[in-house]
């Protein structure tokens, strides 16, 4: 099962920069997006059945903004539209997919970064999902949880860990919840396989050097409960994919 986690910055825009392209080299079985911003109606999604692509939309009420989506070659026994946390659930958050005894969360996290009021917004949404999957684990051991968590973890995860220690997505609560959330039975899939730094999956859009510079943040992850250990093959971060100011996160797991 090979799965990449991308954060499309607008799944249509992504489109006209080259996605469905991409999508031809076959980069993954199962493609989980954030921040779609769009409706499944309003994107031409035949070009991903063409593909061989079964689609799923978890989009906001709210047009334009947030939204999940999952594309998959392999049909998923069942599909779950949300989290039941209403707030969340309206702006189209979290899908979630059971292949076997595997449930694949698809997750966008909210951003703190526009102030007070969506910082406060992003610890309630953390505490409530970090009960949720202490819950969901009861029921299915077998978890990935892959996604935008727009948290930058440690300081190998960030360019500049000193300059960014009161910026939203690297403060000391939101490295605190990541810590809680790793040692509740979570493992970094990435860090199995990289140790090295510098590897990035976000870059800021207000200066175009940055990207080219790497002067990045790791915020995009495919985490994986203790009981899938054995199956980790292989983790990637796949920066030279450019549609978008994230790039690809993949994860490969053996049967």
């Amino acid at each position: 099962m090979r799965i990449i986690s991308y954060n499309v910055n607008g799944i249509r825009a992504a489109m006209n920069k080259g996605f469905v392209d991409w999508l031809k080299t076959d980069p993954a079985d199962i493609i989980c997006l954030q921040e779609t911003k769009a409706h499944k109606d309003n994107v031409n999604h035949q070009l991903f059945t063409e593909l061989g692509y079964h689609d799923y939309w978890f989009s906001a009420a709210k047009k334009g903004y947030s939204g999940v989506a999952v594309l998959t070659k392999i049909q998923p026994d069942h599909v779950e539209y949300g989290t039941g946390h209403s707030t969340s659930d309206e702006e189209g958050r979290v899908i979630q997919l059971d292949f076997g005894d595997i449930r694949l969360i698809n997750a966008y996290f909210p951003s703190g970064t526009t102030g007070d009021v969506r910082q406060t917004f992003k610890y309630q949404w953390l505490d409530e999902l970090h009960t949720y999957l202490q819950e969901l684990q009861q029921k299915h051991p077998k978890l990935i949880l892959c996604g935008d968590y727009n948290i930058a973890h440690k300081d190998i995860d960030i360019h500049d860990p000193k300059g960014n220690k009161n910026s939203s997505g690297f403060l000391p609560e939101e490295k605190a919840w990541m810590d809680k959330f790793l040692d509740s039975g979570w493992i970094d899939s990435f860090r199995v396989f990289h140790n090295e730094p510098h590897r990035y999956s976000w870059w800021s859009q207000r200066f175009p050097s940055v990207r080219l510079q790497n002067k990045g943040w790791r915020i995009d992850y495919i985490n994986v409960t203790n009981p899938l250990k054995a199956q980790l093959k292989d983790a990637e971060i796949f920066p030279d994919v450019k549609h978008s100011d994230h790039c690809p996160v993949y994860l490969e797991l053996k049967k």
